[in-house]
C-alpha cells in the first residue's frame, strides 16, 4: 500500500484497509468546525471587553460564521462530488486555518466578523466533505457504525469547545481560542493526504451552478433573516431578507424541478423518511443550540463559574452522547430508526421539560439530569437520521447528501439561537422590570440591565462600586454629620446592589424556565410530526430496496 494515497477509493477491489484511520481524520476535521462556535461562547466576554463590542457586534461575531457556512454547503458539496471530495476537505482546512490566524490578529469588530466569515466558508467546504468521504470509504454494512462515531464526535465537540477555550483563557487572551484551530487543522490536512483516499462522482455531468447559486441566495437570506429579525427588530433589512429568501426558494424549486441534473432533486422531500429525518435533525439542533446558548450563560453569570469550570460542567452531555450512540448502534438494527429517533426526540423534550424547574435557588445539580438526558437523546436520534439522509443519495451525490444533512443542522441551530434566544431576552427583560418595580433605579440604568444578564450584573456591580466609594468618603469625612450622610448613602447603595443582583439572577432563572417550556412544547409537537412522517421498519426496507433498484436502472440506462 502506498504511503501517499492517489488511488480513488471507488477503484479499489476491496474495502479500504485504513478506513477507520481515515474516519479519525474526518472526525478531527469535524471537531474543529463545531468547536469554533462552542468555544466562542466562553471567549465572548473577554473579546467584548478588549474590542469594545456592542451587543450587535457580538451577535455578528457569532453569526458571521453561520451565514456563509449554511449558505455555501450545498453548492460546495456538489462541486466536491464533481471534482474531488478530498480536495474540498484539504482546501476547506486551509481556508479555515487561514481565517483562524486572521481572527487571532483582529483588532476590531469588523475584522473579527470578516475572519469568522472566512472560517465559515472553510467549514462549508469541510463539513459535507467529511460525510461524503465517510460514505464513499466505508462499505454499506459498516456505514451506520461510522456515522454513529461521526455524530458522537459532534456531541463531544459541543462540550469540548468551552473546556478548551476555558483552559486557554486561564493564561492567554481570547485570540488563543482562534489559534488552537490552526495546529489541529494542519494535522488533519497532512493526515488526509496519507490516510483519506481520493473520491469523486463517477460521472462527468456539469455542476448545476444556477441551482447552486440560487441555494446560496435563499439559504443565506433565510439565515440572515433568522438572525436579524428576532435580535435587531423586523426592520427593512430583515423584511428584505425574508422577501429574498422566499423568492429565492421558489426560484430554486422551480429550477431544480426542470433541470435534468439538479444540484438537489427536491422531489426527495416528498418521501416520508427523507423529510422526517431532515425535520428531526433541524428540530433537534433547534433545541440543542438554543439550550446550550442559555445554559452556558446561566452557569457563568448566575452560578458564577469561570470559562473552564463552565466547560467542565458541560462534559456530562458529551459522555451521554457517546452512551446514546452506543445504544442506537444496537437498537436501530433491531427496532428500526423510527423508534430510536422518536425515543431520542422524546428524551430531548424531557430534558427541556426538566429545565422548567430552574429557579433562583437552583445549583449545578439541577442541571445535571437535563444535560445527561439531552446527551443520551442526541446519541439516540441523530446518527440514524444522518444515515437515513445519506442513504437516499446515490454514490455520485454523497457530497450533496452530506450538505443537506448539515444544512438542516445549521438551519435548526440558527433557529434555536434566534427563537429561543429572543424568547429568553424578552422573558428576562419582563421579569427584571417586575422584580425592580418600585425601586428608584433610573429608567436608563434599568434599560441597560434589561439588555442581557451580563449587563444586569454589570449594573449591580456599578451600584456596589458607588456604595464602596460612599463608604470611603464617610471614612475620610471630618464632619460627623457629613460622615453619617455618606454612611447612610453607602448602606442604601449596598442594599440596592444586593437587590439588583438578586433580581438579575432570579429574572434570568425564570427566563430559562419559561424558554425551556416553550422549547419543550415546540420539540414535543415536532416529535409527533416526525413520528407520523417516518415510515415503519418494513416500509423503510421496501423503500430502500426500491430506491436501489431505480438507481441500478439509471446506471444501466446511462451505460447504454
Amino acid at each position: 500500500m502506498r504511503l501517499f494515497l492517489t488511488e480513488p477509493v471507488d477503484q479499489t477491489e476491496r474495502p479500504y484497509a485504513r478506513r477507520w484511520w481515515a474516519l479519525l481524520v474526518l472526525c478531527l476535521s469535524l471537531l474543529i468546525i463545531v468547536m469554533a462556535n462552542t468555544a466562542l461562547t466562553v471567549a465572548a466576554p473577554d473579546m467584548t471587553r478588549d474590542l469594545g463590542l456592542s451587543s450587535a457586534d457580538l451577535q455578528w461575531v457569532i453569526d458571521g460564521y453561520t451565514v456563509p457556512y449554511a449558505a455555501l454547503m450545498l453548492l460546495f458539496g456538489a462541486i466536491g462530488d464533481k471534482y474531488s471530495r478530498r480536495g474540498a476537505l484539504l482546501l476547506g482546512l486551509t481556508v479555515f486555518a487561514g481565517g483562524a490566524v486572521f481572527g487571532s490578529l483582529a483588532d476590531s469588530a469588523a475584522t473579527v466578523v470578516a475572519a469568522r466569515a472566512v472560517m465559515g466558508t472553510g467549514a462549508a467546504l469541510i463539513m459535507p466533505a467529511t460525510l461524503s468521504l465517510l460514505a464513499a470509504t466505508f462499505p454499506r454494512a459498516e456505514r451506520a457504525r461510522a456515522i454513529t462515531l461521526w455524530t458522537a464526535t459532534a456531541g463531544l465537540a459541543i462540550a469540548a469547545g468551552p473546556v478548551v477555550a476555558g483552559a486557554l483563557l486561564k493564561n492567554h487572551g481570547w485570540a488563543s481560542t482562534f489559534l488552537i484551530n490552526v495546529p489541529i487543522a494542519a494535522v488533519a490536512l497532512v493526515a488526509s493526504l496519507f490516510l483519506v483516499p481520493p473520491s469523486k462522482a463517477g460521472h462527468s455531468d456539469r455542476v448545476d451552478h444556477v441551482g447552486g447559486l440560487l441555494s446560496v441566495v435563499w439559504i443565506g437570506s433565510l439565515v440572515y433573516m433568522i438572525i436579524e429579525g428576532p435580535h435587531f427588530g423586523w426592520g427593512v433589512k430583515a423584511v428584505t431578507a425574508a422577501v429574498v429568501a422566499g423568492a429565492g426558494l421558489l426560484a430554486f424549486v422551480a429550477w431544480e424541478l426542470r433541470h435534468p441534473r439538479p444540484v438537489l432533486d427536491v422531489r426527495r422531500f416528498a418521501h416520508r423518511g427523507f423529510a422526517g429525518a431532515n425535520l428531526a435533525v433541524a428540530l433537534f439542533f433547534l433545541a440543542v443550540f438554543g439550550a446550550f446558548y442559555y445554559l452556558t450563560q446561566h452557569l457563568q453569570f448566575v452560578l458564577g463559574y469561570d470559562a473552564l469550570q463552565t466547560g467542565l460542567r458541560m462534559l456530562p452531555l458529551a459522555g451521554a452522547v457517546f452512551v446514546g450512540s452506543a445504544l442506537t448502534g444496537r437498537l436501530t438494527p433491531r427496532v428500526g430508526m423510527k423508534w430510536t429517533v422518536t425515543a431520542g426526540m422524546v428524551g430531548g423534550t424531557t430534558a427541556l421539560a426538566l429545565l422548567t424547574r430552574i429557579d433562583a435557588t437552583s445549583s449545578y445539580g439541577d442541571f445535571l439530569a437535563p444535560l445527561i438526558v439531552l446527551g443520551l437523546a442526541i446519541g439516540l436520534a441523530l446518527s440514524p437520521c444522518t444515515d437515513a439522509i445519506m442513504g437516499v443519495f446515490p454514490e455520485s451525490q454523497l457530497g450533496v447528501g452530506g450538505a443537506v444533512n448539515d444544512t438542516s443542522i445549521e438551519l435548526g441551530g440558527s433557529l434555536g439561537i434566534a427563537i429561543l434566544g429572543s424568547l429568553l431576552a424578552t422573558s428576562y427583560s419582563g421579569h427584571l422590570a417586575d422584580a425592580t418595580a418600585g425601586s428608584r433605579l433610573p429608567a436608563g440604568t434599568l434599560a441597560t440591565a434589561q439588555d442581557s444578564v451580563g449587563s444586569g450584573y454589570a449594573v449591580a456591580q456599578g451600584i456596589s462600586d458607588k456604595a464602596r466609594q460612599a463608604a470611603a468618603q464617610a471614612a475620610r469625612a471630618t464632619d460627623p454629620q457629613q460622615a453619617a450622610q455618606f454612611k447612610e448613602q453607602a448602606r442604601e447603595l449596598a442594599a440596592g446592589a444586593r437587590q439588583m443582583t438578586d433580581a438579575v439572577g432570579s429574572s434570568f432563572s425564570s427566563a430559562v424556565a419559561h424558554t425551556s417550556l416553550i422549547g419543550a412544547v415546540v420539540l414535543g409537537i415536532g416529535t409527533v410530526a416526525v413520528a407520523l412522517l417516518l415510515p415503519g421498519r418494513g416500509k423503510s426496507a421496501a423503500t430502500e430496496e426500491a430506491r436501489e433498484q431505480r438507481e441500478a436502472e439509471l446506471v444501466g440506462s446511462a451505460a447504454n
